[in-house]
Parts: structure tokens; C-alpha cells; sequence
């Protein structure tokens, strides 16, 4: 693949399009709901999920379709704290029985799932980085005995008053 990574439709849209380029109108939509934790996960790496869902879906950053993303991320996670807790009961270099001095192996296993959780970060938008580059509007979110387009500001007890939001210009990509 040559060049940046496409960026999805929808972060287009919320960072702006200064080069006035056409969007991709046959970007994958899918029914806006939080993703359901996988039952597979370890606790810590179910921890990481549940602070981390419903956040990343009120920004619009995930949906349903991002689920195996999100739990790779949290699997990432709940695999090098463990690495992290073992860690501190074991030394960092382990004398082996042929004289020999190697790493833990638990230090392998910790910076290999770190290496996978700034992958996930990037993509996902974790990092100070990668959210310096997206420029969040206010979370929206659908009433659930809604069917229309209409969005409002969970935080205001009087949002929707004044009909849908015509400043979003995500607006015409949600289903």
C-alpha cells in the first residue's frame, strides 16, 4: 500500500476537509450502538473495556463494527498488566542452571504487548497524538425511541427543543 492509511469518512468529516476533496460516500454505516466486551477477555483486559466503550462511542470514534478492534486493544492491555504484576515478583534477569544470564521472560511478553497497544492506540485515537489530530464536536446520540435523523447532546436536559442539529456535517452519513 503506498502513501497514508485512508482515514474513515467519519473523522474526515469531524476534522475538516480543507482540500476539499470528495468523501467516501460508500463508507461502511452500521446501526450506532456500543459494542458489546467479548466474553474471552481476561479481567483486567474487561476493565479496559468498560472505561473505555461507551466513551470511544459517544465520540463517534467507535461502533459496533470496531468490536474485535477494541477487544484486541483491551486484550493488549489485560496481557501486559499481568506481564507488569509478575514483573514485580520476579527479578528482570534470571540466572539460568547452564550459568547463563537472560531477560525475563515476562519482559518479552510486557514490551510485545505494548508494541500491540500503540498500534491499537493510533487507530483507535487513544494517544495525546492521534487526538491532536481529530477535532471532536460535542457527543451525540440517538433516542432510542427514535427513528429519524435527529441527534442530540445527551448532556442537556434540553437538547432536541429546536429540532436536529443542522451543524453536523456527519449528519448525512448516520443512518
Amino acid at each position: 500500500m503506498r502513501g497514508r492509511k485512508p482515514k474513515p469518512t467519519r473523522l474526515k468529516l469531524i476534522e475538516g476537509n480543507p482540500g476539499k476533496r470528495a468523501t467516501n460516500q460508500h463508507d461502511l454505516r452500521s446501526e450506532p450502538k456500543v459494542p458489546t466486551c467479548p466474553a474471552h477477555l481476561c479481567p483486567a483486559a474487561t476493565a479496559e473495556w468498560k472505561r473505555l466503550a461507551r466513551e470511544l462511542f459517544l465520540l463517534g470514534i467507535v461502533m459496533d463494527l470496531d468490536r474485535a478492534a477494541l477487544a484486541a486493544y483491551s486484550q493488549a492491555y489485560g496481557r501486559w498488566a499481568e506481564a507488569e504484576r509478575k514483573l514485580k515478583d520476579t527479578p528482570v534477569l534470571i540466572k539460568l542452571p547452564s550459568g547463563y544470564i537472560q531477560p525475563s521472560p515476562w519482559l518479552g511478553i510486557g514490551n510485545k504487548q505494548l508494541e500491540l497497544m500503540a498500534k491499537y492506540v493510533a487507530e483507535l485515537g487513544l494517544s495525546p497524538v492521534s487526538r491532536t489530530r481529530v477535532e471532536a464536536k460535542p457527543p451525540y446520540q440517538r433516542k432510542p425511541w427514535e427513528f429519524g435523523r435527529e441527534w442530540v447532546d445527551p448532556r442537556s436536559k434540553f437538547a432536541g427543543l429546536l429540532g436536529p442539529n443542522q451543524d453536523d456535517p456527519a449528519e448525512e452519513y448516520l443512518p
